[in-house]
């Protein structure tokens, strides 16, 4: 009797479905960003109306506007545009950090075979779009290189709203993967920011953020919720964050990583994710689309149109969120599969992930923020980088609902499928199938 060959073991799959838990959690985030997403839009669209309107200096005049002079000693003396930016924004990379943490000691970050695509993929489509505008400004004499880094991040929740108006229900390995690439993106944002544009360096009020960032641990690891204690903490890490020199919104990214993930003894949800779920919605319901509001009212009233969309920035923006996105996302994907022998998961096609790449090119709230720290807010090339996000973000967001839309039918019968529950447990059937 011969032994029987050996079983070739299967083919690793990109882009698989999540287990059942992290596939729920997964839907609860993305339903609040796309909500987020939606009041995302509206900002951008009501701040657009305003800046070209016949009262587009009110909203000049309310962006300018000082709400505290007195607080010059603490370089507190903001106007309600840079609070937007270095305020409310905090919040935001607060719950990014709270994401961060999370997936690094509970989600597919945590895993090195399934953490590889998504940061792989992040850097692709960082490094491309960056090459591209570093093309376009040394071929026009090295104009506007300090900008170089805005085209390299993606809006999920500006990506999630698009998904929703043109009711596109992707597999939600696809989901997944988008939301996981959007966290690596934010990552390396938070490093490009604390590294290449922190300027007046201020040692002293670091450490003493840095004091207030280890306070705040300190409480959270052992489980203190005291909102009167860790609320002042926070605060006060930001205020002297924001006086050092570092972008205030470094304080929120590691505020977010102190806070504990695994659930308590007791088997209660892990700290972070009770924090998530309570903040998530603060920041993509109010944080991002204030700060939306005030970034993206560019006016093109007396413009010149064709100086503009030839201008070398603008370009550079554009063609690095378009072309620079989708070659690095799709391109550092394929060639990872190439050389590593893993198959997309079945139902996934290459054009899938194609579309999934130009759908990254959509950048807006990190990109405007990049943008206003490398130029200045309200400066003439800051202006123009606005109208480039907007553009690129626009272009590639119609691309990708070209490509995304011709397979509609079928990501509905997926999703369908994926969320079939026959006995009416909870749980969908597929998930009850795999664990079998």
């Amino acid at each position: 009797m011969t032994d029987p060959a050996p079983r070739t073991p299967p083919p690793y799959r990109l882009l698989s479905r999540r287990s059942w838990p992290e596939a729920r959690f997964l839907a609860d985030v993305l339903r609040t960003e796309t909500v987020g997403g939606g009041l995302l839009l509206l900002g951008a669209v009501i701040a657009l109306a305003w800046a070209n309107s016949p009262w587009r200096s009110a909203y000049a005049d309310l962006g300018d506007w000082v709400p505290w002079p007195g607080g010059h000693a603490l370089h507190l003396d903001l106007d309600l545009a840079t609070w937007a930016a270095d305020g409310l924004l905090a919040i935001f990379f607060f719950v990014v950090g709270l994401e961060l943490k999370r997936e690094f000691v509970a989600g597919d970050l945590r895993d090195p075979r399934r953490a590889v695509l998504p940061v792989v993929a992040a850097l692709g489509g960082m490094l491309l779009p960056a090459l591209c505008y570093l093309t376009v400004t040394l071929a026009a004499g090295g104009t506007g290189l300090r900008g170089w880094a805005i085209p390299t991040a993606t809006d999920i929740a500006f990506a999630l709203a698009v998904l929703a108006v043109v009711s596109s229900h992707l597999p939600q390995g696809l989901r997944a993967f988008l939301l996981t690439l959007a966290v690596v993106d934010d990552l390396f944002a938070i490093l490009i920011i604390a590294v290449f544009y922190t300027a007046d360096f201020h040692p002293l009020p670091l450490l003493g953020a840095l004091v207030a960032v280890a306070a705040f641990a300190l409480l959270v690891q052992r489980r203190r919720t005291w909102w009167w204690a860790l609320l002042p903490l926070a605060g006060t890490a930001w205020a002297l964050m924001h006086a050092s020199g570092v972008h205030a919104t470094v304080a929120g990214v590691l505020l977010g990583f102190t806070v504990p993930v695994l659930p308590s003894r007791t088997g209660a949800a892990g700290l972070a994710e009770r924090l998530e779920h309570r903040w998530r919605p603060i920041s993509a319901g109010l944080a991002v689309p204030v700060f939306a509001f005030f970034a993206a009212g560019v006016s093109l009233v007396d413009a010149d149109l064709a100086g503009l969309l030839t201008d070398p920035v603008v370009i550079g923006v554009a063609l690095g969120l378009v072309v620079g996105k989708t070659v690095g996302v799709f391109g550092s994907t394929y060639l990872l599969a190439r050389f590593t022998g893993a198959e997309l998961d079945e139902e996934i096609t290459w054009s899938d992930l194609f579309g999934l790449a130009m759908l990254a090119g959509i950048g807006f709230t990190v990109s405007l923020l990049i943008g206003e720290l490398a130029f200045g807010a309200g400066s003439a090339e800051d202006e123009r980088v606005k109208a480039a996000v907007l553009i690129g973000s626009l272009v590639a967001a119609g691309l990708a609902t070209a490509v995304l839309t011709r397979r509609n039918r079928v990501y509905r019968r997926i999703f369908e499928r994926e969320n079939r529950d026959s006995d009416g447990d909870g749980v969908p059937d597929v998930y009850q199938e795999e664990t079998a």
